[in-house]
């Protein structure tokens, strides 16, 4: 399975590459076709780099099987042959094309027999005078073992037959056979695995890992895993001439089976945390990184999907990823996730909705309240006093929802209707909240039994909201002055007890208002002269009411 899981990564990174490949070639700025190109060299040796730590880590194949899934990893990604192939082959007489033996030797070499022998066989109707020559090394070419996939023989079964082939080689080689033939001739030689043959043809295997790959191939077919840090001479190939390239460490490191050091050198090399993040965590899940713990203690895992994950938290949209990423280091990842999702822009409505489902989920408390009280202090610099009450619930802040109910009062007070009835219609329990919110919610009620004409119910919440001391006292001579067109009202709405508590709330006003400063205005001390007018005139009313009631 894991193995497969490791496919999937390639087929995403070779997917990549295709893409960057088509943009290179439809790329008309050569700045970018340039950069798109590079962006494929790097796609391509990370792939080389994954597809060699799958062989060896993941499916850690076993000696036999080893080998064919080199000369694959090899094939794979050494395939210029294919091209010139396929000139050869479209040409007039394809044995006489210059590339014609260059392409039999990098067949060979990458132990494509069948591909080798075909060519070969066109060399052999164009020339009969080889066809002896040429038979001998098809057959040689035909017969040599391969290790199987399958349990078909045993390594030693393999090892006797391969050393029979081979002398049959050295045997051809020395009867000067293909003496007269030097491309034959140096075939056979390759065959057996002569240095100085394989290397004579340098130039055409292009790397160092292609040539440990066609050395051990036939020198050593059935290489341990263990034996490979043996077989891998970079300097040999390179001769001096040029400086190993990092990506020729990594792939030394991954030969010699130190898995630390190719994840160092992939995070130096490359320019973001995504490759090592992932083969790292691959590994991991392999159960081939458990005994290296950092010293600060998260393991080498943790420690680099928490550094790709901080990293995609800096992008506008892949943020989103990061959280996946965080709930996947059980160590410090919600840690990390509580100081980053701290740091997103809030820029609009729906990212903070996103961010706070986010927190939601995981019970980030602390979280969804700061996010909410921002929200809220936004839409009130905005005006939003809707909005800003919403986020205020939501944010369970009592101080603030106080604030904004006070906000909505003052707007009614000024323009005489409320605004966001819709929101304050449906507060359902969050009223209680604060007392302040408590009384906006009642008092949206009151004035919606009132425009109902359920006066008796709506008189009753009037009152219920001054004696319980629900109302600001601020907000009591609205309420009285509410009360005036129930007192006037042609039916009796208010009994006399109700009636007795609205004096006593008007006194307890008035008195109030007193002790602070002259009751003067002229505009207050009219209101205080009706309603004083409306509550005696309901008084005589209700008591005429009552007293024929209870003479009846």
């Amino acid at each position: 399975r894991l193995v497969q899981v490791s496919k999937n990564y390639r087929s995403v990174i070779r997917a990549c590459m295709e893409d960057m490949h088509q943009a290179a070639l439809s790329a008309r700025d050569p700045a970018l076709h340039s950069q798109y190109s590079t962006q494929v060299s790097i796609l391509s040796a990370m792939e080389l780099i994954w597809n060699l730590c799958e062989i060896l880590f993941v499916e850690a194949a076993p000696a036999g099987p080893l080998m064919l899934r080199l000369l694959d990893w090899v094939r794979l990604h050494v395939c210029d042959v294919d091209n010139m192939a396929r000139e050869v082959l479209s040409s007039e007489n394809p044995s006489k094309h210059e590339l014609f033996w260059n392409v039999v030797d990098v067949f060979v070499l990458q132990g494509r027999m069948d591909e080798a022998r075909h060519l070969l066989s066109k060399e052999a109707s164009a020339n009969p005078t080889s066809m002896n020559m040429y038979k001998i090394l098809d057959d040689l070419m035909k017969k040599m073992p391969v290790p199987s996939l399958g349990n078909t023989q045993t390594l030693t079964e393999m090892e006797l037959k391969w050393q029979h082939w081979h002398e049959e080689c050295q045997r051809y080689l020395q009867d000067g056979t293909f003496a007269s033939n030097s491309h034959m001739e140096s075939i056979c030689k390759i065959l057996l695995g002569d240095e100085g043959a394989i290397l004579e043809r340098k130039e055409l295997m292009t790397t160092w890992y292609h040539f440990l790959v066609t050395q051990l191939l036939y020198s050593r077919p059935t290489v341990k895993p263990m034996e490979l840090r043996l077989y891998a001479q970079m300097d040999l190939f390179l001769g001096g001439e040029s400086s190993p390239e990092p990506l020729d460490t990594i792939l030394m490191a991954a030969f010699e089976f130190e898995m630390h050091q190719v994840i160092k050198e992939c995070s130096i090399a490359l320019s973001n945390w995504w490759f090592v993040a992932h083969l790292t965590d691959l590994l991991d899940h392999c159960k081939l990184l458990q005994s290296h713990n950092l010293y600060f203690g998260s393991n080498m895992r943790e420690f680099l999907l928490l550094e790709y994950a901080s990293g995609l938290f800096s992008h506008h949209s892949l943020w989103q990823l990061g959280v996946d990423y965080f709930d996947h280091c059980p160590e410090y990842g919600r840690v990390y996730l509580e100081l980053h999702i701290e740091r997103i822009p809030l820029n609009t409505e729906q990212k903070a909705l996103k961010v706070l489902r986010i927190c939601e989920q995981r019970q980030m408390h602390e979280q969804v309240r700061s996010i909410c009280k921002i929200m809220a202090m936004k839409a009130l610099r905005n005006n939003r006093l809707g909005s800003a009450l919403s986020w205020s619930i939501r944010a369970k802040d009592a101080a603030f929802a106080t604030l904004i109910s006070d906000r909505f009062l003052k707007d009614y007070c000024e323009r005489g209707c409320f605004s966001d009835l819709d929101l304050i219609d449906n507060l359902g329990p969050s009223m209680l909240l604060s007392d302040r919110l408590t009384f906006l919610g009642k008092y949206r009620e009151f004035h919606r039994l009132y425009g109902e004409k359920r006066f008796s119910e709506a008189a009753k919440l009037l009152l219920m909201l001054m004696t319980a001391h629900i109302a600001p006292c601020s907000f009591w001579m609205t309420l009285l002055t509410d009360a005036l067109p129930l007192l006037e009202h042609k039916e009796v709405i208010f009994s006399a007890e109700q009636t007795y508590e609205l004096m006593r709330c008007l006194e307890d006003l008035t008195a109030g208002k007193a002790d602070k400063q002259n009751f003067q205005d002229d505009v207050e001390t009219t209101k205080v002269e009706m309603l004083r007018l409306a509550l005696a005139r309901n008084l005589a009313r209700v008591i005429i009411k009552e007293g024929t009631l209870e003479g009846s």
